[in-house]
């Protein structure tokens, strides 16, 4: 979500840890959390249905489904033909929520999955891979008077219908800022209810995972939904830390996984840590999840990442670019630790982004890209809404981030990616091969760089359409790593 964070919130969600980042860093064997420091990942990659790599890259769309009464977000399929003659995205995280699943309890709304399913449709037809994502912040709009009536649509919160929250009658009084809302009495029972530990509502979880498997029943037929995400940046009310992530967090996930798993085998479950401190680099204290489909599991790590100089407005130039690459840093080695606690899964950034105005965001997109490209992590960026975040202003003006996001990358891999670069004109991959899928490497290349034909070393073309500007090629299955390079022709 966008960020205003206050120092303050960070100080409180410290406290309200009660010592949990302590308890995060000495409690490794029992709760899968602590430092990774010291310590490397191989990636491990989402998979198509043709076996091929996936390297996503795309955007949160978008914000402006969180308070809309009918749950859509405001973005047409005129709007995603641009995104994709300007970026080349290949990848969204789609924007859902449980009041519009689930408007009363046991009813799923028919009419907005097919609203769903009509967007899913736009990015079908351009190759996309899609991310569902039920999305949350502050629990609900229920939690203030104006979104306490019909399905919970709300200025302030989004998420949960107006007929599972319980505040028991505990006040919520206006904050100067958003985030503030989320240590309100009413909000932290809200939240303490939905997780049940206050013993009274053991059946809000079971409605969500009843909930998320009436969406997984819609769309498990469908080749480009990849994975759902299970929850936006959860929040344990009164619990929180590892104790939070490795009980009812963990539980949630357990139910819900097995939930979707009675209608839908296939589609990779992504799930996220707590936000407050992971999302600003802190460990996790999140434990395996088991997938009880046939075969291998196909659960993956969502985390975001907001380094608190950038969230309290700075921008990426001296002692808080200092902050933020070490912010960076210990985020990837805790990344890394906890998607091989999950079963060595793959990574997926769920989340990140600035205000592109402000100094040095240029170069604080361009190291997050380059570390997901290291670790093999696919990105949404936040978010695809008008605005100084986002690629457009509201009139229509690109913002840098088109520029700098409208670089050569590969898309899907008949192998395994062991490294990757790109500039502009340019693109070396090394690829490990897979003589089982026989499917080609598909490769995303920006009209600016590659405005005629292309020159490939290392494998074979199959095809260069330079409308949809995607270069497939084939390498040879048998004769080890192989790397290919990618110019334009002379």
């Amino acid at each position: 979500m966008r960020r205003t964070r206050l120092v303050s919130l960070i100080v409180t969600g410290s406290l309200v840890f009660g010592g949990g980042v302590a308890a995060a860093q000495s409690s490794l064997a029992a709760s899968g959390s602590g430092s990774g420091s010291g310590t490397a990942l191989t990636p491990s990659y989402l998979k198509d249905d043709d076996g091929r790599s996936l390297i996503l890259r795309g955007f949160n769309t978008a914000s402006s489904a969180k308070s809309a009464p009918d749950g859509m977000p405001q973005f047409t399929e005129a709007d995603l033909a641009r995104e994709y003659a300007d970026m080349g995205t290949n990848f969204v995280r789609f924007l859902i929520s449980w009041r519009s699943v689930e408007p009363a309890p046991g009813v799923y709304d028919q009419q907005y999955l097919d609203r769903v399913e009509d967007r899913v449709g736009w990015y079908a037809e351009r190759g996309y891979k899609v991310m569902l994502d039920m999305h949350q912040d502050v629990y609900s709009g229920a939690i203030t008077p104006e979104g306490n009536s019909g399905n919970g649509a709300g200025a302030i919160g989004n998420g949960a219908p107006a007929w599972a929250t319980y505040m028991d009658g505990l006040p919520v009084e206006p904050q100067p800022r958003w985030e503030l809302y989320y240590i309100q009495p009413g909000v932290m029972r809200a939240f303490d209810n939905f997780w049940n530990t206050t013993g009274k509502h053991p059946e809000l979880v079971e409605h969500y995972a009843k909930a998320w498997r009436a969406v997984a029943d819609r769309f498990a037929d469908n080749d480009a939904v990849v994975a759902y995400d299970l929850m936006n940046e959860p929040f344990g009310g009164s619990l929180q830390g590892p104790a939070f992530e490795a009980g009812p967090l963990a539980a949630m996930y357990q139910r819900t996984t097995d939930a979707i798993r009675q209608v839908d085998q296939d589609t990779w479950v992504c799930v996220a840590p707590q936000a407050i401190g992971v999302n600003q680099g802190l460990p996790s204290g999140l434990t395996k999840i088991d997938d009880p489909r046939a075969g291998q599991q196909r659960i993956a790590y969502c985390p975001h990442l907001y380094p608190l100089p950038l969230d309290i407005g700075d921008g990426h130039e001296g002692l808080a670019r200092t902050l933020t690459d070490v912010t960076i840093d210990a985020w990837r080695a805790n990344t890394a630790h906890t998607a091989r606690v999950l079963g060595d899964v793959p990574i997926i950034l769920g989340e990140f982004g600035l205000d592109t105005t402000l100094p040095g965001a240029r170069d604080y997109i361009e190291r997050v890209y380059g570390t997901a490209r290291e670790m093999g992590a696919g990105v949404s960026y936040w978010s695809s809404d008008p605005g100084p975040w986002g690629p457009y202003l509201p009139d229509g003006t690109q913002t840098l981030l088109v520029d700098t996001l409208n670089k050569p990358y590969p898309r899907a891999v008949a192998g395994t990616p062991t490294e990757w670069s790109s500039t502009s004109d340019r693109l070396q991959l090394t690829i490990e091969p897979d003589a089982a899928i026989t499917a080609p490497t598909e490769i995303y290349l920006p009209e600016a760089g590659f405005p005629g034909d292309v020159h490939v070393e290392g494998a074979d073309v199959v095809g260069w359409d330079r409308q949809s500007r995607l270069l497939t090629v084939r390498t040879p299955a048998d004769s080890g790593n192989v790397t290919v390079t990618v110019t334009p022709a002379a």
